[in-house]
């Protein structure tokens, strides 16, 4: 009997339980049946654990969006993959803290064989998080500066490096020495210490008095206010997350209006809602690894019976690089 985690009831880390469960005998027509070998974990997951994000109503769930392993068994109706093909993923449906599972073969990526299973699982999310918000929701120009927050999480290493990779100057805030150090190892141009620095004054002293054109903010509550001072006229407010909690409730005309500010709050998945553009986005990325412009910083592995415990380094904001876990 496969094993999983579930979670059974809205809370912290210790709602996440390990237990068995069993399958279908045959996955559904369009499905493929995966035996993971290396699961992602993205702070999606603990807002869905926490019940910031909405589960379905019928709990138990098994929470996860992003693994990697092989095709076991193919549905009927499946075409253009096969028993044994290496394959990832990225997105929904929920379930990927698991040994084995059926997924939907449309939402499904043929992993490279350049690609090792653990470089999929701790970056693919990321990657085409970093792919859209870099290329197609705002497309980042040499020279160009920008404002990313949290640069020495897992997504921002990527980031740093992507910026890099087209020449862009990356500012990038912090918390530690050793994190400024991590992120300017990763080609992050520009390290704020917001501990010992004004995020906002250093901002304005790198842009010569001008602001960011776009800020990247995934902490929500705690940088909302640096954000908004940072940009210049007409600049961008992209909010895609909110690890810190959900920004305040803004008057918008007095927010935005003073500098003709654009906000968006896009998400990965309003991006990569057709097979087209999910092939697209994941092949930029395997070509930015391919080509070693950007590369994996997997911080920590845990078992995947023992994830609680990485939900809760995850939350900890110790974590320099990503967190996966092990079947």
């Amino acid at each position: 009997m496969p094993n999983r985690i579930v979670i059974s009831e809205i809370g912290g880390p210790e709602a996440l339980k390990y237990v068995g469960y069993t399958l279908p005998n045959r996955p559904k027509k369009d499905q493929v049946r995966i035996k993971h070998s290396s699961i992602g974990l993205n702070y999606i997951d603990t807002y869905h654990r926490s019940g910031l994000y909405p589960l379905p109503k019928d709990l138990p769930v098994c929470p996860g969006l992003e693994a990697a392993g092989e095709i076991l068994e193919i549905g009927s109706n499946v075409d253009g993959f096969k028993v044994g093909d290496k394959v990832c993923y990225a997105g929904g449906p929920l379930g990927a803290y698991c040994e084995i599972r059926d997924f939907p073969a449309l939402h499904l990526i043929k992993l490279p064989q350049s690609i090792s299973d653990e470089t999929a699982s701790s970056m693919l999310l990321r990657g085409m998080t970093v792919e859209y918000l870099f290329e197609r929701l705002y497309k980042i120009k040499k020279d160009e500066h920008i404002l990313f927050h949290a640069a020495a999480g897992g997504l921002g290493l990527v980031a740093s490096q992507w910026a890099k990779s087209v020449g862009c100057k990356m500012i990038g805030t912090v918390s530690s020495e050793e994190k400024a150090r991590l992120a300017k190892d990763n080609g992050c141009e520009h390290i704020i210490n917001y501990k010992k620095e004004n995020v906002v004054e250093r901002v304005k002293e790198l842009t010569d008095g001008k602001g960011v054109s776009v800020v990247y903010d995934g902490v929500g509550k705690d940088t909302f206010e640096l954000s908004l001072q940072s940009l210049g006229f007409r600049g961008m407010f992209v909010s895609f997350g909110q690890s810190s909690g959900m920004p305040p409730k803004v008057n918008l005309h007095k927010t935005f209006n003073p500098k003709s500010l654009y906000y968006t709050r896009p998400t990965l998945m309003h991006y990569t809602s057709t097979r087209e553009e999910l092939e697209a986005s994941s092949k930029t990325l395997f070509n930015k690894i391919t080509d070693g412009e950007v590369t994996e910083n997997i911080f920590s592995k845990f078992k995947l019976k023992n994830a609680s415990s990485a939900h809760s380094l995850l939350q900890s904001r110790q974590a320099m690089g990503s967190i996966i876990l092990k079947p």
